[in-house]
């Protein structure tokens, strides 16, 4: 990594090896579905439709906003801010034209973050659920 940075020497992976590599990334997201989480999407495909196009909305928004203060480009901000997992992240920005090192250095900070952040706010959340339900269950 030092000798890549440095110039000195450059890592490219072949052809071949990145069309098997973004396959099997491809089968391993395209597996995961079953037919009741189709069913399930189907009934619900307005709702997930409507959560789709907000989520591409406060990406595009919050990419703006990383676009001027990190001063990069549109795509590679998206793309650095986009939710998912990094591995669907990074066969999309190795394919674009885009800052792949900052894209990915902000998709590792984003899951670290979710890592340490999630498990307080699940448990919070779990607590004032169960706090609701306490409250509407009638005593006898």
């Amino acid at each position: 990594m030092v000798l890549q940075d440095a110039g000195w020497f450059t890592i490219e992976l072949p052809t071949w090896l990145l069309a098997i590599s973004y396959s099997l990334v491809g089968w391993s997201i395209g597996l995961r579905f079953s037919r009741s989480i189709v069913r399930y999407a189907a009934r619900s495909f307005f709702r997930v439709l409507a959560s789709i196009l907000t989520l591409i909305l406060l990406c595009s928004g919050l990419a703006l906003i990383l676009a001027k203060i990190a001063h990069v480009d549109f795509l590679t901000a998206y793309l650095a801010s986009s939710p998912g997992g990094v591995d669907s992240v990074a066969v999309v920005a190795a394919s674009s034209p885009v800052d792949m090192p900052f894209v990915m250095g902000m998709q590792t900070v984003r899951f670290v973050v979710v890592l340490l952040t999630a498990p307080t706010i699940a448990g919070r959340l779990s607590r004032n659920k169960a706090e609701q339900q306490k409250e509407t269950i009638p005593l006898e």
